[in-house]
């Protein structure tokens, strides 16, 4: 679920009026949240990929890489919540902790609340709420240990889910544990082993983004060729990624051949970094520890996504800092990753509310209306997010999230 508004601490009290952003605002940020929000829209109304043309290849990116791109941006927000760039100490800090504490709820419960609506998205937020709550502890450390620590759980992780989800396979204990899972039976879901092992995104592989989103919000962004480096270190990942795939599935034996089999695909597919290769109808083959594919939950894969990742949020800074008149131009983009919760909560209910009248899923191949829809979605959230913006400090439900942590001041 898209992470709250960025901000450098908690005093902005006038409303954000026409053309202005609250002091101390990272631009930036919101205009990367913002694009990490129509790029969810793409995945969830866009037509299939397979339409080709600059279309398709745009759908192909925003798969999988959207929603790192959320995670990092979580990241991001956790330690401004707790303090950038330094941690908050003493009640402060414990007022910080408190605050990640109910939002880590609340995303958990808005999250359930959405998925009972029965659309065709995999909603994020209720593993949003417990990746807060995973990465808490962590936010007391500085830049270095957070990317240290991002880069062994990429690398550790993945393979350890990896045996996990063998395990489930080949046992009836998962079944057991859900069946007495508290949150399993409230929810009707898979409860705890979804939101850990099992699910759309597992916290136990996508905790690597949110740690690299947290060693970049330690970072001084102001300071000469900051911007460079990430874009560089981003670009870096991505190659080692994406490359690193494409040149494993080529090297190692029997790697190609053993996931068109799982597949029944082409064993030209690009596993290496596209999603529209398919994925194995069972338990994957260890070739499968080689591929890129988004939300394949592999080294290779977060690796990858985390290197996007990073290259958008320079990109991003850079437009924001660099160049005013694109900045400006960006204004509505900005506004929406202003307000990115509201926004994504609003389109989810669109695609329920409105899904006899004009949600036309991929799987119809109707490309045109498929991208007619998402044009007009991602029009109407630009006008009524910059309309808001213009009057209001925070969006509707960022407002309500603020509300609902209130208690947290009371915390000595």
């Amino acid at each position: 679920m898209p992470p709250p508004p960025a901000r450098a601490g908690r005093a902005a009290p006038a409303p954000v009026r026409a053309g202005s952003v609250p002091p101390g605002r990272l631009v930036g940020i919101d205009l990367a949240r913002g694009l990490a929000v129509f790029g969810m829209f793409a995945v969830h109304v866009g037509p299939d990929p397979a339409v080709g043309g600059p279309v398709g290849f745009l759908l192909e990116a925003a798969s999988g890489r959207s929603s790192a791109l959320f995670a990092l941006l979580a990241g991001f927000s956790l330690i401004i919540i707790t303090g950038r760039p330094g941690p908050r100490t003493g009640r402060a800090g414990r007022q910080a902790v408190a605050t990640v504490v109910i939002r880590a709820v609340v995303l958990l419960a808005l999250g359930y609340a959405l998925t009972a609506l029965g659309t065709e998205v995999d909603v994020i937020l209720s593993y949003y709420g417990v990746l807060f709550l995973a990465a808490l502890p962590l936010y007391r450390l500085r830049a270095g240990t957070l990317a240290l620590l991002a880069a062994v759980t990429a690398l550790v992780l993945p393979q350890a889910l990896y045996g996990i989800r063998a395990a489930v396979a080949d046992g009836g204990w998962a079944d057991a544990i859900t069946a007495h899972d508290p949150l399993a039976l409230l929810t009707g879901t898979g409860g705890t082993m979804d939101l850990l092992f099992t699910g759309d995104y597992p916290v136990l592989t996508w905790i690597p983004f949110l740690l690299a989103g947290m060693a970049l919000a330690r970072l001084d962004l102001h300071r000469p060729h900051a911007r460079s480096r990430l874009a560089l270190t981003g670009g870096a990942l991505a190659l080692l990624g994406y490359g690193g795939s494409w040149l494993a599935l080529r090297l190692v034996p029997h790697a190609l051949p053993a996931l068109a089999s799982a597949t029944h695909s082409p064993a030209s597919s690009p596993w290496w970094w596209s999603d529209t290769a398919g994925e194995p109808g069972g338990r994957p083959p260890p070739a499968w520890l080689l591929v890129a594919v988004p939300h394949s939950e592999t080294t290779l894969s977060v690796v990858g996504g985390t290197g996007v990742a990073v290259a958008v949020v320079a990109a991003c800074l850079t437009v924001a800092e660099r160049t005013p008149r694109l900045a400006r131009a960006a204004g509505p983009v900005a506004a929406v990753g202003m307000m990115a919760l509201t926004s994504y909560v609003l389109h989810i209910l669109a695609l329920w509310f409105f899904d006899d009248v004009w949600y036309v899923p991929a799987i119809d191949g109707d490309g045109m209306s498929a991208l007619a829809v998402l044009a007009v979605l991602i029009a109407a959230t630009m006008l009524l997010a910059t309309a808001w913006t213009r009057r209001f400090r925070r969006g509707p439900m960022e407002q309500l999230l603020h509300l609902l942590t209130r208690p947290a001041r009371s915390v000595g």
